[in-house]
């Protein structure tokens, strides 16, 4: 918890009351209102909390003037460049960059928990082949605490630990698994000998009948996705997390509620509505259309993958995902795929029009990644569960954080309420 250093006054009706002001290492002071209600008898107004600060964190910092994610101080783009995936995960889970001793060992941790408990299968059989997919992550990722008994209870530091590593392992089995069921093909197993984003893509698109072999390039281009992705403060599917977590329920719960927030179209389904958005303008002669339409206050249509809810300038994490797109599509020969082509055309119309610069709607992280998946050959059903598994990681520090924090208590957000007020109840016969 940041000192106050300064104190913020309020009046109500002619009665002033002194509020602490809080200050972090950097981002903007907060005022502490804790104590409003019990001196005051008023509660705040924020739909949505986008001006109230829900906790103490030391995991990521966004500044969205700058167009700035920090992972415990570290630049994304350096980590997405620098790093891999797993010493990511390291990092936000325990606060620093691992020695090459501590990477291996995490490494080999989280590689040894990577298979699930054979009757979890039946899990999966008990859907419909054309169930989406992130329904059965909820469902199987909910289901963990019914099977790995051994690591959910929160008050026990090293269950927390088993729990956290078994998330992390096992959330690209699931998800490939989803996937393999959905097209009614044999479920793959995952391999020791693969890295983690390799694994996942083997486990996605290899078949008993033939060999598979995973292009680095394309590995390293789904390691950058789950690194891109891996966390982003408190968002919505994070802050869903740490609420369900406040009660005390286990931590597959927890995550499976997350899966579940993350689940929205405005939320974790944002790279797929951005795609489907490049195929409904279908070629490049119809963007000024649709830069128009755009514009227009009056039309319900809106461009996806550009601006951010919190960047107000650039998000820094299109950059990196923008060089992985150029990366794979020149490795896969598809630079002439129409939807890229209109995507193309598209980010340098919207680049070099003034209204769009003007109110900083610069292509973000979605833009390019739904971009990127199709190409490697994912439906679009699936951009949501891969951002599931990359997410996995934000959630589980944020939950172990937020258990060991001692200022812990149950989210209880308040309301102004407009409803009635006291009725008597009458009777059936004289309504």
């Amino acid at each position: 918890m940041g000192d106050s250093k300064t104190t913020a006054r309020l009046t109500i009706d002619g009665k002033d009351f002194e509020l602490p002001v809080l200050a972090g290492t950097t981002g903007p002071d907060v005022i502490d209102i804790r104590k409003l209600y019990g001196q005051a008898g008023v509660f705040t107004y924020d739909p949505g909390f986008t001006s109230t600060a829900s906790c103490d964190s030391t995991i990521t910092y966004i500044d969205g003037e700058k167009g700035e994610l920090l992972h415990r101080g570290y630049p994304i783009d350096q980590l997405a460049e620098k790093s891999h995936f797993l010493e990511v995960c390291y990092l936000l889970l325990y606060g620093e960059l691992p020695t090459a001793a501590q990477l291996e060992d995490f490494e080999e941790r989280v590689t040894r928990h990577t298979m699930l408990h054979e009757q979890m299968m039946y899990l999966f059989r008990g859907y419909r082949r054309d169930a989406h997919p992130m329904a059965i992550m909820v469902g199987v990722v909910g289901a963990l605490s019914a099977f790995y008994h051994d690591s959910t209870d929160i008050t026990d530091p090293w269950q927390r630990e088993v729990a956290s590593i078994r998330m992390i392992a096992k959330m690209p089995t699931i998800a490939a698994m989803a996937f393999k069921y959905t097209l009614g093909q044999p479920f793959v197993y995952p391999r020791n000998d693969l890295d983690y984003a390799s694994n996942f893509m083997r486990m996605c698109f290899a078949v008993p009948a033939e060999d598979y072999e995973v292009n680095p390039i394309l590995s390293r281009a789904m390691d950058r996705i789950f690194t891109l992705h891996a966390d982003h403060e408190q968002n919505a599917s994070t802050s869903t997390v740490r609420l369900a977590s406040s009660s005390g329920a286990n931590p597959f719960a927890c995550i499976a509620a997350g899966i579940a927030c993350l689940w929205g179209p405005a939320h974790g389904g944002a790279n797929q509505a951005c795609l489907e958005m490049l195929r409904e303008i279908g070629s490049v002669d119809r963007i000024p259309e649709y830069l128009a339409r755009a514009k227009d206050k009056d039309d319900d249509f809106r461009l996806m993958g550009f601006g951010h809810r919190v960047y107000k300038n650039f998000d820094p994490r299109a950059k990196v995902m923008k060089q992985s797109a150029d990366e794979v599509l020149e490795l896969l020969g598809i630079e002439d795929n129409p939807t890229l082509q209109v995507a193309k055309a598209l980010e340098k119309a919207a680049l070099e029009d003034d209204y769009f610069v003007d109110k900083k709607l610069f292509p973000n992280v979605d833009f390019y990644s739904g971009i990127i998946l199709e190409a490697m050959g994912f439906p679009t059903s699936m951009f949501t569960p891969i951002f599931a598994v990359s997410r996995t990681i934000g959630w589980i520090s944020q939950w172990k954080e937020m258990i060991s924090d001692p200022q812990l208590k149950i989210g209880r957000p308040r309301q102004l309420y407009h409803g009635e007020t006291l009725r008597d109840y009458i009777d059936i016969e004289n309504r």
